[in-house]
């Protein structure tokens, strides 16, 4: 202090500025995410208190065409069977789906898409009776997501790859999958509501991460469309001999090609596929029409009892009598080969 006056330092004006003013700006990507995540965990929210009101078991499906719900309140063993073409949205808790050498886990925020009928083993990792497993599921229609292609740009996508995928969500399809749940408070509503609704969540996969494998479901010149029609093939003829060559044929291939994009697309060879779907049907028979195990293995094609036995072990990890007891004494008597993801 020089005579008596106090001394004057030079003026700030950032800090001098009231602190109203001077906290520091969020950024607008920062404000863009945090806004995002919010319309996320609220889309999330209303999913899982329309899905406690409506999913009353294991699987239930509801008055809309195609869409089931799930529900799980503890974590499950692994359960095989063949997954139609469809997506499933978790919307609480996580599942694992191993298809051939592919193991994928997803959870809310996150949906598995398969193009093409593939055998898969899938079981819940996490669930528990306060905060139980919910998932949605839609089986898609081809001439559906047809239509909506139509509509888009044309996008060549190369060979064909993997028929499936896990990929997270938009929050303009969880918007989409909110409004298709509340229609089932309001059943009158759903004739004329559900199909737009259903086009837009298609729509929506459309513009996200899960085109490339959703596009394939609906192009004639496509790949994959042309696996799958070797792969209806072997599922409506499962008990009969496989003829490679007729399958390479229908699918418009040469054998070499066709066994290439046949394992690309599905994880297995043309007879393993068929083994699969052979022994999801014997377990069919045993489970739900109490079939004797020799009877069943004539009726899906084998000519081996024994040989049946140790594939049927080698699939499902106990033989048939053993299988089919554990399944029951669980309460397990369900159709796996029409379960879904």
């Amino acid at each position: 202090m020089l005579g008596g006056r106090p001394a004057r330092h030079a003026s700030d004006p950032v800090n001098d500025l009231p602190d109203s003013l001077n906290r520091p700006v969020p950024s607008l990507w920062g404000a863009r995410v945090a806004n995002h995540t919010r319309c996320m965990e609220r889309y999330l929210s209303e999913l899982r208190e329309g899905l406690l009101r409506h999913a009353q078991g294991r699987r239930t499906d509801t008055a809309i065409a195609r869409v089931s719900l799930s529900r799980g309140q503890a974590a499950t063993g692994p359960l095989a069977g063949l997954y139609e073409p469809m997506l499933c949205l978790v919307v609480q808790g996580a599942k694992r789906v191993i298809v051939g050498d592919r193991v994928l886990d997803y959870d809310p925020g996150n949906c598995f898409v398969t193009a093409v009928e593939v055998p898969a083993t899938g079981r819940i990792v996490e669930a528990s009776r306060q905060r139980p497993y919910l998932a949605i599921s839609l089986v898609f229609e081809p001439a559906i997501v047809a239509e909506l292609l139509a509509h888009l740009p044309q996008v060549r996508d190369g060979e064909a790859g993997a028929s499936f995928a896990v990929e997270p969500v938009s929050a303009a399809l969880l918007d989409a999958w909110v409004r298709m749940i509340r229609l089932l408070d309001h059943p009158a509503e759903i004739p004329a509501l559900a199909p737009l609704i259903e086009r837009e969540i298609l729509f929506r996969l459309l513009q996200g991460p899960h085109a490339r494998v959703l596009r394939q479901i609906a192009r004639a010149d496509g790949r994959l469309y042309r696996i799958r029609r070797a792969v209806a093939r072997i599922r409506t003829r499962y008990d009969q001999p496989l003829r490679i060559e007729e399958l390479a044929e229908l699918a418009g291939m040469s054998l070499a090609t066709f066994h290439r994009h046949f394992k690309a697309v599905t994880t297995l060879a043309p007879l393993q596929y068929q083994k699969i779907v052979r022994l999801q049907q014997a377990r069919r028979l045993l489970m739900i029409e109490n079939r004797a195990v020799t009877e069943a293995a004539f009726a899906v094609g084998y000519e081996s009892a024994s040989q049946f036995s140790r594939e049927y072990a080698r699939q499902f990890g106990a033989s048939p009598a053993q299988d089919v007891a554990r399944l029951r004494s669980a309460a397990a008597v369900f159709d796996e080969a029409a379960a879904g993801p």
